[in-house]
């Protein structure tokens, strides 16, 4: 197998799939390397001072982050999205729960779609973030435990043989993870509390998740493929990320966003249903004194990459597929249609996509879900509501999309980091 380029290694993506098991970790890695790179961190309370070729970037909840850089001579805005958050389980308020005086687990909740039996027999910890007072004022402290802490045990077949093959799980039953033997209240915040740096009676809140411990890893024949968690959309938010760095970006006011809660419908502050691009866009115009004429013929003229990850053709299932557009693992960057807008690609935005692949020399695929299955939605019908650009829903092809621990292609990776960095240029 061709070796992959050094820019786009594959390792890159493994060491984020590692560092950010949640949306907030993502975003701080994310910010850290626009921190290194002389990105300039804007905070939306504040009045912004922006100056043509310079790197800024904006959070929001400490789980979405847009970063942009305007050129000396804009045209248009080019828009790159993903999304940083991933199925998992959320710890609720007062978690730990006695067994019999003999093991304690955790009260959790389901947090968008996963398969639920991939979560089993797993070594599991608990990452997000936990919040105290300082100065009168909430503070934030992300963190992810790095030790295995939690596994939710199966019920062995003996005891399940008469719903064995058609078994469904509870979330409230069969999902809750074991904690420890019989303890000391309150002993799982004295543990989040350790690996967050705060003392334990200091947590005043907290936003914390359960994640997959298993480590990502390259294997199949000729080490084409890869697996890992919350693949689905680290790997285009951090292939955007890549292509966003590396673009010239010097004809077009170049973001990229990496937006939070797509897996529960995107409706949050901090979602891509929300205000947060228009109102990054809105102010760039402001602060680069233009008209709101001068906006709304700049947004006419813009472009949005919504970009999230597909199915494959799946192995042992072939029939789920569309019986003409049958995109394979490592075939290239997916375009993605619906005719009943779930996803927003037309003859135009496709005409734009499929130039971009060719200017880039990377292969492309064509995704459509069976006519009388019903597929997902995304982030570009959301986005556009709020900002009414042309826009493109794009993905890289995927097995076991929702799993705790899934499985994409290590050359698609390269292709879409090579799209996202001409799509800049």
């Amino acid at each position: 197998m061709t070796k992959n380029n050094a820019k786009y290694d594959i390792n890159k993506l493994l060491t984020f799939l590692k560092e950010a098991p949640t949306a907030f970790q993502a975003a701080d890695t994310l910010a850290a390397e626009l921190s290194a790179a002389g990105g300039q961190e804007l905070f939306e309370k504040e009045h912004w001072k922006i100056e043509k070729e310079k790197l800024y970037y904006v959070r929001r909840n400490g789980s979405a982050l847009i970063a942009f850089y305007v050129p000396k001579d804009a045209k248009a805005y080019r828009v790159y999205a993903a999304h940083g958050d991933s199925p998992s389980y959320k710890v609720k308020e007062n978690p730990q729960i006695s067994v019999e005086g003999k093991y304690v687990k955790l009260n959790v909740e389901t947090y968008g779609g996963m398969i639920d039996y991939t979560w089993l027999d797993r070594p599991l910890s608990v990452a997000g973030r936990v919040f105290t007072i300082e100065n009168g004022l909430p503070v934030s402290h992300s963190f992810a435990a790095k030790r295995d802490l939690l596994l939710i045990p199966s019920v062995a077949i003996h005891l399940t043989r008469d719903s064995s093959d058609s078994r469904t799980f509870n979330p409230q039953v069969d999902m809750l993870p074991l904690f420890g033997n019989a303890s000391k209240n309150d002993r799982f915040m004295e543990i989040i509390a350790e690996e967050a740096g705060v003392e334990k009676d200091a947590i005043i809140a907290h936003d914390l998740f359960l994640y997959n411990r298993e480590e990502p890893r390259v294997w199949g024949a000729d080490s084409e493929f890869f697996s890992g968690p919350h693949i689905d959309d680290l790997e285009c938010a951090l292939g955007g990320f890549l292509g966003f760095m590396a673009g010239n970006k010097k004809e077009n006011i170049s973001v990229f966003a990496l937006f939070d809660n797509e897996e529960v419908g995107s409706a949050s502050r901090q979602g891509a249903a929300s205000t947060f691009l228009s109102d990054l866009l809105t102010r760039i115009s402001e602060g680069l004194q233009e008209t709101k004429e001068d906006y709304f013929c700049r947004i006419a003229d813009s472009f949005l990459i919504s970009a999230d990850n597909g199915h494959a053709l799946h192995p042992n299932h072939p029939e789920k597929a569309d019986p003409t557009n049958r995109p394979t693992v490592n075939g290239g960057v997916l375009l993605k249609f619906s005719a009943n807008q779930r996803y927003t690609t037309d003859g135009l935005t496709a005409a734009l996509f499929k130039k971009i692949c060719q200017d880039a020399g990377v292969p492309f695929q064509l995704f459509f879900n069976r006519s009388d299955m019903r597929g997902g939605s995304t982030l570009g019908n959301l986005s556009i509501l709020q900002v009414p650009m042309a826009t493109a829903d794009i993905g890289l092809a995927q097995l076991a999309m929702h799993s705790s621990y899934e499985t994409a292609g290590v050359k698609d990776f390269e292709y879409l980091c090579k799209f996202a960095e001409t799509f800049f240029e």
